[in-house]
């Protein structure tokens, strides 16, 4: 860009306050992996609370005509590091109209919410820039946005290159990468990385990088600001895969579950156009999905201490999926449904699949899990072709590894699914020991609750777990990695889910139900994220959806699999190969130059993905093929405690300020600007909270298994898939609401317990037979001449039950005590431990019942007994 005393384009930007991104001091990382934050060593405590960063969310486009720009060939973009008041960016605008007249002044341009990148093709520069955009998720108070739509404006000129032109074919190359499709940012959330990365490494902005991995306008980005590691407030990083979140409602507790895929811009492309591994070691399809709970009685990351960070309420799980890393393909000139798969090349060292292993222990730290669920018997081979290299390739990288570190896992789901197998079984019995192997992250100490429950579990005192940390990753694939690796991956989720929503205190154990809503919204949330994965790689939904492992209605699943595999054959035939084009221009694979042959005159792109061999890099060790840093095992130690626990918060510098990061999460809540619930992201996101209800007998818990499939509510879900169209007789009931006759004389009976009470003044001596004939008259007389010498505790009579409740209620404390102390005195018959358990119980669930059991669920007699008896009792004691 030109220089700004005279330049093409201004731009006035809108921006928070000044927001303390957080501390960069010079650190060096022993691994970019989650499973170990970096020392404190070099940690300068002053540095980090002097750190700042302006949040750009919107900004105006000017423009000035006084300048050649059509020979512009280096494109120099200049930052101003001043922070102008609003007084002083009209003088600034005024100036340059001043300045400007005789050749048009200064026109505004547009209004847009971020810069995506600069590309230029063969004849200049082009600027993309977000012109709409919509809330996707909130976390911590961050908002997530989906891009909504894009504009590609020409910095050189204004006028458009001709039709049939080699700079048109390359714009409209570029423009079939839909960025209003699955591409997602954040102002001032790094969704490039895990929750776990976020909440644990030390927040200074010079220690501040993206993981250039997930970010798909690196390319772009680098044209214009040469590097992303120059920390530009105007840098705003991209990912492309999907992105939802819905809400959990537990008795008005709110639970938010978000989902977030990532896939990797490395050997990224179309299904039949990119196969297995690249000789760098980046598979093809390479997907990262985090699974984040956040239980939102506090929404940010920050507690209400004086450490950062310290918010218990979080949790998150991370899965990945990825192509076999082997260098095969398949032959697409036959156009069969499933055309043969070959293996191009044999390693006898596995070089490239050590690179891809080797990268994921620098990501996850260790174990890695294989779980491979291609077919292993065949009469005509061709996956157990992979399948039988694969275990090779898995034997000859163990041999060298520290145990325990890489584990191979083949089951053959396909089959499974057509025999008697319990598919799902199975699959969460693999869950179980995976998810135990690799842990999870929670940000916070454990409840105290659970504590208690382990202690009378295991017959002795238990300490209190303070942190969470996962430590590697389960790696799922099937062929294409779409419909067996999601199905699998949603099973993962949730046991998964179960362990998160346990480890918040949430439910008592860790362990939720199908058929329940919370279940029902995750499966869908699973679903619509392998729809959106598939039509980005293979180009149709899913085939094979969770209802077909189930054996839920198969005849219309198996109608839906045949036309989505038209659907997928139709596309990898003719769309493909357009698809692979634009992704190439797109991420920088393919960069038009002088002499250089055009995109669309290549054989193929075998070049844009492999290195050349003239130029290689030296082969790494066959032997040594590792990073022993990334090898962290989790042996079940507990972590010690964040960075973050450790820096204090600066003082405030606003008078309104509470939080460090102040105006960090000021796009959710606007204190200064008057709203309404209905145009709140948080309060419209779907949720298991049901919209209409049958009966006053409903259970609202989200745990509560219901009855059958074609009888569910309608809850608010993604795309509501379970939901049962209303009739004319629900609607006149929505609109005409009843009371049922229990609730109209149980409201009587309230309103009337009272009645017979005597409206009286205070005593004095007067023999009203209204009065004195009350039961309660003598207690109320000795209260009201209290002063006249009556002693209260001798001639205020108590009733022999009152007597026994308050005993026992004194005595409570001593006896849990006790029992936290010694947790096997009582057997499990005790009255005072099932009197506690109740009370548990009640608390989270509002019900009373004996420990859950029972009058709480199964047994209905049970509970309409002890509610008539409840009654019977309190109209006898009115």
């Amino acid at each position: 860009m030109p220089e700004p005393n005279n330049p093409r384009y201004s731009v006035a930007t809108t921006q928070s306050r000044p927001e303390l991104l957080g501390l960069q001091t010079p650190m060096k990382f022993p691994s970019p992996r989650l499973s170990a934050p970096p020392a404190m060593g070099n940690f300068d405590f002053e540095e980090a609370n002097k750190s700042e960063r302006l949040v750009l969310s919107k900004f105006i486009l000017y423009e000035t005509k006084a300048i050649d720009r059509t020979s512009v060939s280096e494109l120099n973009v200049i930052e101003d590091d001043a922070i102008y008041s609003k007084q002083e960016i009209n003088d600034i605008l005024s100036g340059l109209g001043e300045g400007n007249r005789v050749t048009g002044g200064l026109n505004k341009v547009l209004e847009a919410y971020g810069i995506v990148g600069f590309i230029r093709f063969t004849e200049g520069f082009y600027m993309s820039l977000i012109m709409k955009r919509s809330p996707a998720a909130l976390i911590g108070g961050h908002y997530i946005y989906n891009i909504d739509e894009t504009k590609l404006l020409s910095i050189n000129s204004q006028s458009k290159p001709e039709k049939n032109s080699e700079e048109q074919r390359y714009i409209s190359t570029f423009q079939n990468v839909d960025l209003a499709k699955n591409f997602y940012f954040s102002y001032t959330y790094d969704i490039t990385h895990t929750l776990q990365h976020n909440m644990t490494r030390p927040p200074n902005r010079r220690n501040f990088s993206y993981n250039e991995m997930f970010v798909w306008n690196h390319y772009l980005l680098e044209t214009g600001f040469r590097s992303l590691k120059n920390q530009s407030d105007w840098i705003l990083p991209v990912i492309y895969g999907f992105v939802t979140q819905s809400k959990i409602s537990v008795y008005g507790r709110n639970i938010f579950l978000t989902l977030i895929a990532r896939r990797s811009r490395y050997f990224a492309g179309a299904r039949f156009r990119k196969r297995g591994t690249n000789d760098q070691g980046y598979v093809a399809n390479d997907v990262e999905s985090e699974q984040i709970v956040a239980e939102m009685s506090t929404t940010s990351f920050h507690f209400s201490g004086n450490k950062l960070f310290d918010n218990p309420n979080y949790s998150s799980y991370v899965q990945h999926r990825g192509s076999i890393p082997l260098f095969w393909s398949q032959d697409l000139a036959n156009m069969v449904p499933k055309p043969p798969i070959s293996i191009n090349f044999r390693d006898p060292f596995f070089s490239a699949a050590a690179l891809h292993f080797d990268n994921m222990f620098k990501r996850y730290g260790a174990p890695i899990i294989v779980l491979n669920l291609i077919k292993m018997k065949e009469k005509n081979p061709r996956e157990s072709i992979l399948g039988d290299e694969f275990a090779a390739t898995i034997e000859y990288l163990n041999q060298f590894l520290p145990p325990n570190c890489l584990k191979y896992v083949a089951w053959d789901m396909s089959k499974a699914k057509k025999s008697d197998v319990d598919v799902i079984g199975t699959m969460e019995k693999f869950s179980e020991e995976f998810i135990a192997e690799t842990g999870f992250f929670h940000s916070g100490p454990e409840p105290s609750i659970n504590v208690l429950r382990r202690e009378e579990k295991e017959g002795k005192p238990q300490s209190r777990r303070r942190s969470f940390r996962q430590n590697g990753v389960i790696r799922t694939n099937c062929i294409d990695c779409l419909d067996r690796t999601n199905a699998a991956q949603l099973i993962i989720g949730k046991c998964a889910l179960a362990h998160q929503l346990y480890a918040l205190g949430i439910i008592d154990t860790p362990s939720i139900p199908y058929d329940s809503d919370v279940v029902n919204m995750l499966t869908e949330m699973y679903h619509v994220q392998g729809d959106t994965i598939a039509l980005q790689y293979g180009g149709s939904n899913l085939v094979s959806t969770m209802d077909a492992y189930r054996k839920i209605n198969a005849w219309s699943n198996q109608s839906r699999d045949v036309i989505e595999s038209i659907k997928r054959y139709y596309n990898n035939a003719f769309t493909d190969a357009e698809k692979q084009d634009a992704i190439n221009v797109f991420l920088g694979n393919f960069v038009p130059q002088k002499g250089k042959p055009s995109l669309w005159e290549l054989e193929s792109d075998f070049t844009l993905h492999f290195e050349d061999p003239r130029f290689r890099r030296p082969r790494r060790s066959y032997i040594n093929w590792w990073t022993k840093d990334a090898l962290v095992l989790n042996e079940g130690k507990e972590d010690s405690l964040s960075q973050q626990e450790m820096i204090p918060r600066r003082a405030p510098q606003y008078e309104d300020e509470n939080d460090p990061y102040t105006g960090y999460w000021i796009e959710h809540y606007r204190p200064s600007e008057l709203t309404s619930f209905s145009k709140l992201f948080a309060y419209n996101i779907n949720s298991t909270a049901p919209i209409k209800v049958p009966n006053e007998n409903y259970d609202y818990s989200p745990f509560t298994v219901r009855q059958a499939q074609q009888n569910r509510l309608i809850i608010r879900g993604v795309r509501n898939w379970f939901a049962v169209p209303t009739t004319p007789t629900q609607e006149q009931a929505s609109l005409n609401p009843n009371v049922s006759a229990t609730e109209e004389k149980e409201y009587k009976r309230y309103i009337k317990q009272f009645r017979n009470v005597a409206l009286a003044s205070t005593p004095t001596g007067n023999d009203d037979p209204s009065l004195t004939n009350h039961s309660d008259y003598h207690n109320y007389f000795n209260y009201a001449h209290i002063a006249d010498g009556v002693d209260p505790t001798r001639d205020l009579h108590v009733h022999s039950y009152d007597h026994q409740v308050y005993n026992t209620h004194k005595e409570l404390p001593t006896k849990v005590a006790v029992m936290q102390t010694v947790g096997n005195q009582y057997h499990s018959n005790s009255a005072t431990k099932n009197r506690y358990k109740d009370y548990e119980n009640w608390i989270k669930t509002g019900r009373l019942g004996a420990n859950g059991k029972g009058r709480n669920r199964g047994d209905s007699t049970s509970r309409k007994g002890s509610h008539r008896d409840k009654i019977k009792n309190l109209n006898k004691d009115i």
